[in-house]
Parts: C-alpha cells; structure tokens; sequence
C-alpha cells in the first residue's frame, strides 16, 4: 500500500479523500490555492502545501508544479478526485512517466473515451448499444444535412471532444442546420480546443441512468448497479438516486453488462461510469464514459455498502477488487441533493461570499461530504457546488423522508443557495411518483416559479405560509423573509 498520497484537488472531495487515506493509514498531503488557505481539506490533511494563486490554471491546474510538489514531498501516488486533472491524459502520462502512481485509470483509457466519435466507434464494435447518427466528425454542411435527413429530425451536433452540455445544439429541421453547425463549431473551439463536430438522433424525454463499474489490474471487472441522474439544470445533474425505480430486474441485468462490455473495450481499470440514455420503453444507448470517480459516488456506496476511493487506492496499489459480483447486492435506497451557492430562482446565476453560519444536518441515514464550514468563502474561481447530502431508507419514500427533514435541518446564511429549491423539487407530485426525465426542470420550472407571488415584501408569518405551502413544511418558527428583486423578478428567502 502507498505510504503517502498528494490530493490533487480541492473542497468536498479532497476532504473524502483525506478521510479514505486515515482509514487505510496513509498519509495526505493536500495542496491549496491562495484562496483556499482557510478551506477544511487543508486543516484535516496531514500536511498541506500552497500551490499558488486563485485562479486554477496558476494552482489547481498546474501540472508541472504538482507534480513536482508530488516528488519533492515524497509521495508515491497523486488521487486527482473529479474535475481539473482527473480525465486529462496529458497529466496522467506526466505523473506515470515521472514513476508516481496516478490513482485513476491508465492515460490510454482515458485518451480512448475522451473523444466522443471514436468512443462511439469502440462502443459499436464491442456490441454496446449507441444512439443512431455517426461516428465520425462531419466534414461539411452537405453532408451534415444528409446525414440528419437519413436519420430524422429532431437531431443533436454534439461536439467530439465535448461534455457538460458545452458544443451541443438540437435541431428541429433542415433549415436551422448551418448556423447551428457554425455555433456549435465555436463554441466547442472555445471550450475544448476542438470543432470536430458529429450527429445524433435526439431521443425525446430520455431518463439519464449511469452504471458504476470498477475494474483492476488483474483484469477483474465488477458492477455496482445503476444510477438515475435525471434531474438535470444546464445539462448538470442536482439530484440522484440509487438504484432507479424505472429500471426493472430485466433492464438491469441488460445495462450492466453493457457496462462491463464498455469497460472491458478500452482496457480500462479503476473506477468509472458508463452513462446512457434511457427511452420510455427502456431501451439504452451508451452517451459517454467518465473515467474517474462521480461527485455521485455517494449513492452507490450506501446501497452497496463499498468505499469507492478506498477500493480506488487498493487498485491503484496493485491489489485485487475487495468483492465478488455476488457479494453485492442492493440494499435500500439512497438519494443526493448537491448543494449549490446559487440563485435558482434567477437562472441559477451562482452566489459568491463568505458563509456566516453553516449548520449542516446529521441523524440515522444522513451524509453529508462538504469542504466547507462557518467562516468559508465560495469564491467567484471554483464551482459553486457547497455540499452533497446524501440520505438512506429503506426504500425510496424512507429516504425521501428523511431528505425532507435533512434539507429543513440545513442552515447557510451569507449567501444564496438552492435549498429551498431542492425541496420544491422532491415534493412535486411528478418526483414522488418518479415520472420525469431529464427534461423535468425546463418543464417544470415556469409553473415553480409561478406559484411563488409576486407582489412586493412579505412578514415572517407570510412568507412561512407560501414555503409551507410549496415544500409542505411548517417553517412559521425560523423567521424567512420573501424579498421582491428591484427588477421585479423573485428574489430570494432569506433568514433573518
């Protein structure tokens, strides 16, 4: 086993890794920015290194310095956690040439799925079902427009090198196909250094589901079942749930071995996700793989009772897969909300400021993996995303439960955060019955926001009655005020 492992990351999820490396007994070096000084992954790693300024590519994405920092201090594996580095072959081919272990998967898997038209490509010929449309960049507009026509209108221009919804567009006819394609073109230029551009057939109201699989050097692959990560603003998930309650016993058995199928194609070990998409009548087709540990990690591990970034460690060390596949069996329900510092009644625009007061929930069945604490600041560099709480029953209404009394329990002042949102969100009648898709909040959001009202400042007692009325909780004792936004939009509810 490794005797010390440099956190390649930030926030919540160097936190969950600095806890992992003390259950095994390994040493955390965590690395911070300037504006990270005060941040609880620095205060709870065994030692921690500035590694410069705010801005992430002079820190965070500083590949020559990290892994410098990584030799200077003795460590012999970097974890990279999700984001920044952790699917960049580049940096993973830097740390395994420089004899450090890169706990993650091999830069050659990584490189293989990162570009959509050839993971595609490797999918169809591994037998993994694909969405309709082509694996190759289209090289113009005439045969953009042919394509699209063969496999029917409405489609999706997706960029290769793409993800997160950046370099995508849906057209609805022939008509809209150039200026689309020169949007899309640019805007994928501009967010990956790459226009390659290629065609999928748009699959209306498709549920999001994603398998966790794990894999290690030996050449043992397992799954742990399915996630439902259909709840979705701006193409990012907010809520998830395991298992899903759309797929049933037959699907299952189909989508992860699907999985498997996917893994094993591109020699990949570690961690990783194969995600599909899911049609009204369960038909799945491979969207993408992540190669690395998902912020909804959580979900799984409750329901599978297995620690991801410790069974991750023990891979990446040379060991075996701890489980058989028979050893896991589904056990309850489990459920995230991702806690954002955000307005998600003004187009989610994200909230920056330092954090107050900062009570988070606890009980039977309750997670929470936050990097944050009275006092933090939630800076305009990084992503907005505060917390993930996660909670467990069960079955789905237990956990729900317990998700409603969790999200009430949450306090954050200072700033905005999508709490209350979250809540509107898991006590809609649609959620409850898990009729949605990933379409649900575009749907669903004009009629959210107008059953808030809109008519100027409203006491205590009043605004109490509205939250009651939307989230079906009694919130009259915590003192909420309904505040009107000077440009007549709702604003927020703030504490007093």
């Amino acid at each position: 086993m490794f005797n010390k492992i440099l956190i390649a990351n930030r926030g919540e999820i160097a936190l969950r890794i600095i806890r992992a490396c003390k259950d095994l007994g390994i040493k955390s070096a965590a690395i911070y920015s300037e504006a990270d000084k005060k941040s609880l992954h620095t205060r709870f790693a065994d030692e921690a290194y500035l590694i410069g300024p705010a801005q992430s590519n002079q820190s965070y994405l500083n590949k020559e310095k990290i892994i410098k920092l990584a030799k200077e201090i003795g460590a012999d594996a970097i974890h990279p956690g999700y984001g920044f580095f952790s699917e960049n072959a580049d940096f993973i081919k830097e740390v395994e040439k420089s004899g450090i272990t890169f706990i993650g998967p091999s830069s050659d898997s990584v490189k293989m799925m990162g570009i959509k038209t050839a993971a595609r490509q490797l999918m169809k010929k591994n037998n993994v079902p694909i969405v309709p449309g082509t694996t190759e960049p289209i090289t113009s507009v005439s045969d953009g427009k042919k394509i699209a026509k063969e496999i029917g209108y409405p489609v999706l221009l997706k960029a290769s090198a793409g993800g997160g919804g950046k370099g995508m567009r849906k057209i609805s006819d022939e008509s809209e196909f150039e200026s689309a394609l020169e949007s899309t073109k640019r805007e994928a230029l501009k967010a990956f250094a790459d226009d390659s551009i290629y065609i999928e057939k748009f699959i209306k109201n498709p549920k999001h589901i994603e398998v966790q699989v794990i894999a290690d050097k030996l050449g043992n692959y397992r799954h742990l079942f399915e996630r439902e990560c259909s709840i979705q603003r701006r193409h990012q998930k907010i809520i998830e749930e395991a298992p899903s309650i759309f797929v049933d016993e037959l699907t299952r058995k189909k989508i992860t071995q699907a999985a498997i199928k996917a893994a094993k194609a591109c020699g990949y070990f570690n961690a990783g996700t194969i995600e599909f998409l899911m049609d009204k009548k369960q038909n799945f087709y491979f969207l993408e793989m992540n190669t690395r540990l998902q912020v909804e990690h959580p979900v799984t591990e409750f329901i599978c009772g297995v620690d991801l970034v410790a069974e991750q460690i023990s891979i990446a060390a040379g060991n075996k897969i701890s489980f058989q596949q028979d050893d896991i069996k589904i056990n309850g329900f489990a459920l995230e909300c991702r806690i954002y510092a955000e307005d998600s009644f003004n187009g989610f625009l994200p909230s920056t400021g330092v954090i107050e007061h900062y009570n988070q929930p606890s009980g039977p069945g309750v997670r929470v993996d936050s990097g944050f604490s009275s006092g933090s600041e939630i800076s305009m560099y990084y992503d907005p995303m505060i917390a993930k709480l996660v909670t467990w029953g069960n079955n789905r209404t237990e956990a729900l439960t317990k998700m409603n009394r969790a999200l009430s329990e949450y306090y954050i002042s200072g700033l905005t955060t999508n709490i209350e949102f979250l809540k509107i969100i898991i006590n809609h009648a649609d959620f409850i019955a898990g009729n949605y898709d990933i379409n649900f909040i575009d749907k669903n959001l004009s009629n959210i926001l107008s059953t808030i009202p809109d008519n100027g400042e409203y006491n205590n007692e009043e605004a109490a009655a509205i939250l009651a009325a939307l989230i079906k909780f009694d919130h009259s004792s915590n003192g909420f005020k309904a505040v009107k936004r000077s440009d007549n939009k709702w604003g927020e509810l703030l504490y007093e």
